[in-house]
């Protein structure tokens, strides 16, 4: 008898993965979303964990921009690393509970901030401390959520990184993002072995779904599935928020 966990986290990874293979992206954002409605956001992210790194790598080497993205990010991808560790209590703290309203409400913020196309600009002058600031923030959420868009995808946007290099710079952001989460995983003591099966069956499942999405991105309007795409987000989101403050006061 298979167990229906497993299924769920396959069907999970196969979405997540294929929305990451139109897109880009989106593929912890996704299964987060849809793996706390089911279980608590620290055993969520212990499951995302490994086939978020893994996934990224793989992004984070495809393309010519790799040495121009270390030379423009470091600072928030430093800032991302000291926001994680400075939180890194959060999954498994007295506050732990309420990561499932915050996860909630950034899925709300990222698909309105994705549906409204909201235009910010950075100076090339104030790239680096604004970067440094912006990554300390992300670190701290990421800490608690396991969901690293906010707020250092719209920065990426606003110092005017766009289409291959922006994709690129996704996998190799969230690369560094995600081993620091891995890290605050493994002292909480997040990671352990039971986690490995589903660990591995959502991998595999991610990576058909990148494989299904990219074969398809070139036949399907982008624009179209990234709009409804958002739009569930924020329903997902709301749920998330509503079920757990009814679970707090009743």
């Amino acid at each position: 008898m298979i167990d229906p966990l497993i299924i769920l986290i396959a069907a999970v990874f196969l979405l997540a993965g294929f929305v990451k293979g139109v897109i880009g992206l989106g593929l912890p954002t996704v299964s987060m979303g849809l793996l706390a409605v089911t279980m608590a956001p620290g055993r969520a992210i212990a499951i995302v964990i490994v086939p978020a790194i893994i996934t990224n790598i793989w992004q984070t080497f495809v393309g010519p921009y790799l040495l121009d993205i270390l030379r423009r990010l470091w600072p928030l991808m430093l800032g991302t690393v000291i926001g994680s560790w400075l939180n890194a209590g959060a999954l498994t703290g007295p506050y732990a509970r309420y990561g499932t309203v915050v996860l909630g409400l950034l899925l709300v913020i990222y698909a309105i901030i994705g549906l409204n196309k909201f235009q910010f600009r950075v100076a090339p002058k104030n790239e680096k401390w604004v970067g440094g600031a912006v990554g300390v923030v992300t670190g701290v959420i990421s800490a608690s959520t396991g969901v690293q868009v906010i707020p250092s995808m719209p920065f990426m946007q606003a110092i005017g990184m766009e289409k291959d290099e922006l994709v690129q710079a996704l996998g190799v952001f969230f690369t560094v993002a995600t081993l620091a989460l891995a890290f605050n995983l493994t002292a909480g003591g997040l990671l352990t072995p039971a986690n490995a099966v589903p660990g591995i069956v959502a991998m595999a499942c991610a990576f058909a779904g990148m494989f299904i999405g990219q074969s398809l991105r070139s036949k399907m309007p982008a624009e179209t599935f990234r709009r409804w795409f958002l739009i569930a987000m924020i329903l997902l989101g709301l749920y998330l928020v509503g079920s757990a403050l009814a679970k707090e006061f009743v």
